[in-house]
């Protein structure tokens, strides 16, 4: 097992990491085009093209932005016309045809599930919900409830018809949820239309999961992320140097659910129907977006153990964990030593990546 690490963050600035609070740091550069923050799968993106002409870079900016839509379009939970929502409702009555991108994501997402040990799991949906009402009612979810809905979680329990590209439900009351997955996997396609219109280089941000691609906007070998402390909005504690890598991160200080003065992560343990909350937050370093999201997930439910075990076991993967209730200390695998650059300052930043009202 890969020897880790815990240091002071205080001594070495190392980096406490959070849900939306990555944010990619760029110079200008000619025939760079940025798009600025917009609003797109409930939360702040921002993206960044490099290409042989500045006419190129914003056609490449464009593209990964209609990704990202369609994407929405079809996996959003919030949008009652959207593929996903028509799954939830009908797909134990009947098989729901699907479109390539939903049923590939579905695919991924179960391969996640079965290496996770149902760690993550994209059927996990009737738990959110009740969680979701906890956190406008402040009051816990009875336990019947929970039984119940635990009843219906499995991804066992999902049938995924690849001949007829049909998704079916076992069980009544099943529902999907791609919270853990469908961002990371946007970013992913967002990425390969960007290249398809030209770009040689690029960074997507979406929600604070990044993923880049190919040289920066000026000379420097690697693209440079900043990791967000998490019991400061308004710090970084650490740099990032990536290439041709993505970093995603799950965390429960900036969305929880507040009852009784307890706070519990938005993150949901699918075997017990609780939430996970040994860890404050975790940051997936991963060659694409899809795999980062997902791990991201399944180690914040596995904690500390487990999880890392799961990523010494994954090639290309590393991760930054940092416990609840002890923000000075850091967790990290080995070969994360490798992304850090440790001859940038840590700046001070405005927060810009956020949930988006809706």
């Amino acid at each position: 097992m890969t020897k880790r690490y815990m240091y002071s963050a205080l001594i070495i600035a190392a980096a406490a990491v959070a849900a939306f609070g990555i944010r990619a740091l760029r110079g200008p550069r000619m025939k760079t085009a940025n798009s600025g923050y917009r609003v797109v799968m409930g939360t702040f993106a921002n993206i960044t093209a490099v290409a042989a002409d500045s006419k190129t870079a914003r056609a490449c900016v464009e593209a990964a932005f209609s990704r990202l839509e369609r994407v929405d379009e079809v996996m959003s939970d919030y949008k009652a016309d959207s593929q996903l929502s028509q799954i939830n409702r009908d797909a134990f009555k009947e098989p729901i045809p699907v479109d390539d991108d939903l049923f590939k994501v579905l695919e991924i997402a179960v391969e996640y599930s079965r290496q996770t040990g149902g760690a993550f799991d994209v059927t996990v949906g009737p738990e959110v919900e009740l969680w979701r009402k906890a956190e406008e009612t402040h009051a816990l979810p009875p336990e019947a409830e929970l039984a119940q809905a635990r009843s219906k979680v499995g991804f066992e329990k999902l049938i995924l018809e690849a001949r007829s590209q049909t998704v079916r439900f076992e069980v009544d009351g099943m529902r999907l949820d791609l919270g853990g997955i469908a961002k990371g996997y946007a970013i992913d396609l967002a990425v390969e239309a960007m290249q398809r219109a030209g770009a040689i280089g690029g960074l997507i941000d979406v929600g604070g999961d990044v993923r880049c691609f190919g040289p920066p906007a000026d000379d420097r070998e690697s693209w440079l992320v900043g990791l967000q402390n998490p019991t400061a909005d308004d710090r970084l504690l650490l740099v990032l140097k990536l290439r041709d890598m993505a970093v995603a991160t799950s965390g429960s200080y900036r969305r929880f659910a507040e009852i009784d003065g307890k706070k519990y992560s938005h993150v949901i343990n699918p075997a017990a129907g609780s939430t996970a909350d040994e860890l404050i937050s975790v940051s997936i370093v991963a060659r694409t977006a899809t795999a980062a999201d997902a791990l991201a997930t399944a180690v914040s439910v596995l904690g500390r153990g487990k999880g890392l075990e799961l990523i010494d076991s994954l090639a290309e993967t590393e991760a930054f964990l940092v416990p609840a209730g002890e923000t000075d200390e850091l967790i990290h695998t080995e070969g994360v030593r490798q992304y850090v650059d440790t001859s940038q300052p840590v700046p001070v930043y405005s927060t810009a990546s956020k949930v988006a009202g809706r």
